[in-house]
């Protein structure tokens, strides 16, 4: 076949009839014509294949070089089956066909004429010859449409009442007109964002925002209602808003006169003929009703305020010593809960690993130094997690990444059983020695290290204050008062361990058995929050096995160390008795099916009804939900839930079991969003809610409306919790 052309090169006495062969033959520009056209939102191609010839169908391509535009999928006609000998199997076109594809301009390329495009093809002559893919480069006429893009940016200058002609008698409005935005008050606390969308036309709903550049207030998240899937060649399936719609958006502010508060609100629409408008932002100055209490998060003076809302507010507009004196104060409330505790183990280990040796000062900068490193860590990745939108210390709640520290403590628990010895190499030691004279000074970069791994694996906490200083971040962009907030939150939780590292290193016998000993409990310790740590993400049965492990292991390190002929020998022996009691209990209710370490026997522990929830695993599944609760006239409780995730373990023992919870709570629709995988779909539930992680409790009243000022953010007891529980659904 292709040789064919190659023989039309030749010379000779028999190139006469190869010559008159070739001449049968027509150039590929006459087997293969087109022609294009184009209205300016769709591109027609019309090719006319010559008898006796065909084109592949997989070989046909178009495409356009223009920055400003864009097209879409091409629809083909049926073709025929062709059988070809190198090919296989294929689909051809013969005689005239059209490929047609949709055409989408910007708004820079609404006054451009012709479209550049390159078309390519490939076909064959049924007699056997074969062309080479070709490559066209042609241009399409476009339809006129001169001035329209200084129109559509508002420039229009024969009344506002004028349309543009694009081509085939479509019309596309200015933006601003296709779009209507009004920008009120409602009440003190609250802002009322209406579009009003011209028939035709529609508006993307992950586009809408609302913002202020202003510092005296703070802008809690958007509620949008749900709009209409539309599926979008380029972005794929969109949620849309093709009629008037309403948002709503609170305002934290101090309590005062009226207040003139600047906002920008952000959009983007499409006319369902083609057209694609720019993103738009446009500015109002929206006058707020005078506040006579403290009005925070679009909640009405005297109503309820969360605790996250009242520390927002304070970040926001306080004095900024104030700020830091107060989430140095909660840090410290924080360092006594579970998130915090399995801290004082590890450092106290490290402590402990420095041998009988240390002093009190080096105790203490080994101790500083962890806290400096677990402060640092929590204001970076509170910072990065705000200003992303997302909750860093999600990605490091893997179930990989808990087994792999966790087998780093259990190394580290045997290394102080005497197994093995962990130290810097020698030749390693010896440079660090020479550089500055003292043989552990690579200690304090590990000990940083550590105190930041714990940081993000150990504490991974969601409370109240962490939530407002990463609120405030998110929404206003302020780095520096949510990031101090947060660093002075921090160092209020080091502090307490910072005592007890420092304890532990004056308080550490210096020589004698009693060093070994104490050294092993340290090990225990570890072995501890290794069970700690895997008790999250294993079945609970098996976690009361994982949780024998340290408990016999204390069993037998202080019946063995300790002598009984003393009084604190006995009493020593008497606490490792009690352990491996604990340790035989937690390894038959494994068996006999138990799932509370505290409580390993169930038919000892006896009923403790909680609450049922129902899991939810998407955005549509909770709007399907709250739609179906609303439409039944049912309050709705949403609870954000992850397995490595402490304080919800404590809420669902302690809270979700108490009798006044159950009882307010018996008529509400229960819902739980399980975030432990934080996949696509778990991120999209936490962005909804402007959330940074579990624990966070969401209601929503029998109208479907989201109570937000009601939200409950990490642990909270069981009566206070009933209390907020009942006034949300009240709506109080």
């Amino acid at each position: 076949m292709i040789a064919l052309l190659l023989v039309l090169g030749t010379a000779g006495g028999g190139s006469s009839r190869a010559l008159a062969a070739a001449e049968e033959y027509l150039p590929p520009q006459q087997a293969f014509s087109y022609s294009l056209q184009s209205d300016g939102q769709e591109l027609v191609v019309r090719w006319t294949v010559a008898p006796g010839y065909y084109l592949y169908r997989k070989r046909l391509g178009v495409e356009t070089t223009a920055s400003w535009a864009r097209l879409g999928e091409a629809t083909y006609p049926t073709g025929e089956k062709h059988s070809d000998e190198y090919f296989g199997e294929q689909e051809v076109y013969r005689g005239s066909f059209e490929v047609r594809m949709p055409l989408q301009r910007t708004a820079e390329g609404l006054a451009a004429r012709r479209l550049p495009l390159v078309l390519r093809s490939q076909g064959c002559a049924d007699a056997g010859l074969c062309y080479p893919p070709q490559r066209w480069e042609a241009e399409a006429e476009l339809p006129t449409t001169a001035g329209l893009l200084d129109r559509l940016r508002g420039g229009m200058s024969s009344g506002a009442g004028s349309t543009a002609s694009v081509g085939g008698g479509d019309e596309f409005l200015p933006v601003d007109q296709a779009f209507r935005i009004d920008a009120l008050a409602d009440g003190p606390d609250k802002l009322r964002i209406r579009f009003a969308v011209t028939p035709g036309y529609y508006l993307y709903k992950n586009r809408l925002k609302v913002t202020t550049p202003g510092t005296d207030v703070l802008l809690g998240a958007p509620s949008i209602p749900r709009g209409k899937e539309k599926t979008d060649e380029y972005f794929g399936t969109q949620e849309v808003f093709d009629a008037d719609v309403v948002i709503t958006v609170p305002v934290s502010r101090a309590a005062g006169a009226a207040l003139e508060l600047p906002v920008e609100v952000g959009f983007q629409g499409c006319a369902e003929a083609g057209l694609c408008y720019p993103p738009e932002t446009r500015g109002f100055t929206v006058t707020l009703p005078a506040s006579a209490g403290t009005a925070v998060a679009g909640t009405p003076p005297g109503a309820f305020v969360s605790e996250q809302d009242r520390l927002a507010s304070l970040i926001g507009s306080g004095q900024l010593l104030v700020v830091l004196g107060t989430f140095f104060g909660l840090g410290l409330l924080l360092a006594f809960t579970p998130c915090v505790l399995p801290m004082v183990p590890i450092l106290s280990g490290i402590i402990a690993g420095q041998g009988a040796s240390i002093t009190t000062r080096r105790a203490f900068a080994l101790s500083l130094t962890y806290v400096l490193g677990m402060a640092l860590m929590n204001t970076l990745a509170g910072v990065a997690a705000a200003a992303a939108g997302q909750q860093v210390q999600a990605a490091f709640q893997q179930p990989w990444v808990i087994v792999l520290f966790a087998a780093l403590f259990v190394a580290l628990a045997l290394s102080m059983f005497g197994l093995f010895t962990l130290q810097v190499p020698a030749a390693l030691q010896t440079r660090l020695a020479m550089a500055s004279g003292q043989q552990r000074a690579g200690s304090f970069a590990g000990v940083a290290v550590m105190g930041a791994l714990s940081a993000l694996i150990v504490s991974a906490c969601v409370a109240p204050p962490l939530f407002a200083a990463l609120a405030v971040i998110s929404q206003t962009g302020d780095l520096l008062r949510g990031g101090s907030a947060l660093f002075a939150m921090s160092i209020g939780m080091g502090v307490p361990l910072l005592v007890v590292g420092t304890s532990a290193g004056r308080l550490l016998p210096r020589a004698g058995a009693w060093m070994d000993t104490v050294k092993n409990l340290f090990g225990v310790l570890m072995l501890g929050v290794a069970a700690w740590m895997l008790a999250r993400i294993v079945p609970e049965r098996w976690a009361l096995v994982i949780w024998a492990i340290p408990a016999l292991a204390g069993a037998a390190l202080l019946w063995r160390g300790a002598w009984p002929t003393s009084t604190g020998g006995w009493a020593l022996r008497g606490l490792g008795t009690a352990l491996g009691v604990w340790a035989l209990a937690l390894l038959a209710g494994a068996a006999l099916g138990g799932r509370d370490p505290l409580s390993p026997i169930p038919q000892l522990a006896g009923e403790h009804r909680g609450l049922e929830f129902r899991r939810i695993r998407s955005l549509q599944d909770l709007e399907r939900e709250v739609a179906a609760a609303a439409a039944a006239k049912r309050p709705v409780m949403l609870d954000f839930y992850a397995d490595w995730c402490v304080s919800c373990k404590e809420m669902e023992k302690y809270t979700f079991t108490n009798p006044a919870v159950l009882a307010t709570l018996s008529n509400a629709v229960l819902l739980q969003a399980d975030v432990t995988a934080n996949n696509a779909d778990d991120q999209a539930l936490l962005r909804r809610f402007a959330i940074f992680g579990p624990p966070t409790i969401a209601f929503y009243g029998p109208d479907g409306a989201e109570r937000a000022s009601f939200r409950v953010v990490g642990f909270m007891k069981a009566e206070e919790f009933a209390v907020v529980a009942g006034k949300a659904i009240a709506g109080l």
